[in-house]
């Protein structure tokens, strides 16, 4: 749909043997689909950092990142994690940019909760340097990091560490993306007897949220999808170790978890 592209989060620790979905991706840009993809790299992260004798520590969800391992997340994400997949796919044929949300001030946040550390929470998106590689016909590849916002503070035009599940929300948000997905190493969200909920809407997951169901790392991802369906209609978090999952997810036989929004499937434009 163009002017609307598919938003594609992939987590690190889908990218297996019989993942498919690099190649499901470069399918998707020699049919002519504009797509943006931002990356994880938690596991990896916590790795390096234990190595360096750093122990990761979470909040909610959320990596507490000191300045030390600030400067590992930004080395693994930018580096390491950003560049293997560029060449991986263009290894397969696509057309990509490697890029984090720090380049072309794309993403500025701020420090939310100062717990966390530098951790940023989302105040802006500059969608001009990913709306540019789509009509160059690139498939932009995000690593989750943004810039401090220049307020005159001592942290003005840092780099801060942001959970990539919420830079994909704000980014499908920010691009009133076509639809929003989530490659997780899980299947989908899950009721309190550990049952795939195959389809939500947005008053039945706020209920979730609530009554303390939804738990770890679904937290961001959920709101990551309540957020990108302000503006979105749809968006899914499915298991993106399963061999075709993209492709099948986009032909509307997803094995996961659906989330409709107040647009429902109304929005064909």
């Amino acid at each position: 749909m163009p002017g609307h592209p598919i938003v594609v989060k992939i987590g690190g620790s889908t990218l297996g043997s019989h993942d498919t979905s690099l190649r499901d991706l470069v399918r998707l840009q020699e049919e002519g689909r504009e797509v943006v993809v931002v990356h994880g790299g938690g596991n990896v992260i916590s790795q390096w950092m234990q190595r360096q004798g750093l122990a990761p520590r979470f909040v909610g969800g959320l990596r507490v990142t000191d300045a030390p391992s600030l400067e590992i997340v930004v080395a693994v994400l930018t580096g390491l994690i950003n560049k293997e997949l560029v060449s991986m796919m263009q290894e397969f044929g696509g057309r990509t940019v490697g890029l984090s949300g720090i380049d072309g001030g794309m993403v500025e946040a701020k420090i939310g909760n100062p717990e966390l550390g530098f951790v940023g929470e989302v105040t802006n998106v500059n969608s001009g340097l990913i709306r540019a590689l789509l009509d160059s016909g690139y498939i932009p590849i995000i690593a989750p990091l943004g810039v401090h916002v220049r307020d005159g503070s001592e942290h003005a035009g840092s780099p801060l560490n942001i959970n990539g599940d919420t830079v994909a929300g704000e980014l499908a948000y920010a691009l009133e993306a076509e639809q929003l997905i989530f490659l997780t190493d899980v299947a989908g969200v899950m009721d309190g007897g550990g049952r795939v909920i195959r389809r939500l809407d947005r008053r039945r997951a706020n209920i979730l949220f609530n009554s303390g169901v939804i738990q770890g790392g679904m937290i961001p991802k959920l709101s990551a999808c309540l957020r990108a369906l302000e503006r979105s209609p749809v968006a899914n978090i499915i298991d993106g170790r399963q061999p075709n999952a993209l492709l099948e997810c986009l032909r509307g036989d997803s094995s996961g978890t659906t989330i409709v929004g107040d647009f429902g499937n109304a929005r064909r434009t």
